[in-house]
């Protein structure tokens, strides 16, 4: 599998968050070789967070469906690489239109594909996204309004500031910074799950 082809990579794990209640934010595989890493990140509608033990949870019905899947022969990541699923967090990639509606008024950083009238990198305030997928953002020192079309966007995070705290502090901090790993290889039925700052568990 391509590393930037994970569509068929989201139509096996979304279905396994939507049963857990929870949302998919975004997957990635990255890496090389056997240090490859399947990074996942979820959340809770109402929180927009999960916890240590929603990631676990999470981890192991991704693990036994791809594990299944090997199973039968149909792999869809050949040899080894970790699995890592972590809550979003405060400062969190804006990977849905959706995003860019619920987290309007707060600043992003944004990087496009290509350049839009000769620029790629765009950061200020957003202003939501309209129905042709563009997307408003206010320039922090000049107030022009820039637009930015969804389709184009290769990066894009809200930016730690005091509001983005503000407007998060209702939400619980637990797991913000947790991460639940699993590496699997081809050769090996052995697999080892750990969140930072906890034990390792080996099953």
């Amino acid at each position: 599998m391509l590393l930037n082809d994970i569509t068929p990579l989201v139509r096996l794990i979304e279905p396994e968050a939507d049963a857990l209640g929870f949302a998919l934010v975004r997957v990635r595989l990255f890496g090389k070789d056997d240090e490859r890493t399947l990074q996942i990140m979820a959340e809770r509608p109402d929180t927009r967070q999960l916890n240590i033990d929603d990631c676990a949870e999470l981890s192991r019905r991704i693990s036994d469906k791809l594990d299944a899947l090997e199973e039968a022969g149909k792999d869809p990541i050949e040899g080894a690489y970790r699995l890592e699923v972590s809550s979003p967090g405060i400062d969190r990639p804006l990977t849905r239109k959706q995003d860019f509606i619920d987290w309007a008024g707060h600043e992003a950083r944004i990087v496009l594909t290509e350049a839009v009238d000769g620029q790629k990198q765009f950061k200020g305030d957003l202003e939501g996204i309209d129905s042709d997928g563009m997307i408003a953002i206010r320039h922090p020192r000049t107030g022009v309004l820039e637009q930015v079309p969804f389709a184009l966007i290769a990066d894009a995070k809200l930016v730690l500031t005091d509001r983005l705290i503000e407007a998060t502090v209702p939400f619980s901090m637990e797991g913000a910074e947790e991460e639940i790993q699993i590496t699997s290889t081809d050769d090996s039925d052995d697999m080892s799950a750990h969140a930072d700052g906890e034990e390792e568990e080996t099953h």
